[in-house]
């Protein structure tokens, strides 16, 4: 069988669009690989205790947040509501999460977190914001401070012009 050699392959010549475009292209690709590796290793930690990320993310904001309808989860977590009901629905399952008719209006039913759903919380959350410190410790305090803007400067205007 023949190999293959580099001795003719020519370098490959990156493509250019601009100079605004190819800022905005090299931020894009490192965002992305950044927020990939990041939630891979953020994964393997949530993993450890028996969720999914979709699972931790609902029990994270039930904890720190209190009782959501699905369509509050939804927008705090960025997925689709049948997504959601899947996973709430899984979790009442495991006994984690409850449906509770809101007090006020009986129409509205929400989520919350079960006795054992808090008691998991309470041991899960605080190994992970450990995990997630070590993680973003490569950054000084002011350069995560700085990133934090700079994102939720740029998730609020892509978030305003799709409005």
């Amino acid at each position: 069988m023949p190999t293959a050699t580099n001795k003719s392959a020519k370098k490959p010549v990156r493509k250019t669009y601009g100079k605004k475009a190819d800022l905005a292209l090299d931020l894009w690709i490192k965002l992305a690989r950044s927020f990939s590796t990041f939630n891979r290793r953020t994964g393997e930690s949530i993993s450890s205790f028996g969720l999914t990320m979709p699972q931790f993310a609902v029990v994270e904001c039930l904890g720190h947040l209190g009782a959501l309808t699905i369509g509050e989860l939804c927008e705090k977590n960025l997925v689709s509501g049948g997504n959601m009901t899947v996973v709430v629905d899984n979790l009442a399952k495991e006994g984690l999460v409850a449906r509770v008719r809101d007090t006020e209006d009986r129409r509205v039913v929400r989520a919350q977190l079960t006795l054992k759903g808090d008691k998991l919380f309470q041991k899960i959350f605080p190994p992970h914001a450990k995990h997630i410190a070590a993680l973003a410790s490569v950054l000084t305090e002011k350069e995560q401070t700085e990133l934090a803007r700079l994102l939720k400067k740029l998730g609020l205007a892509l978030k305003a012009e799709r409005s």
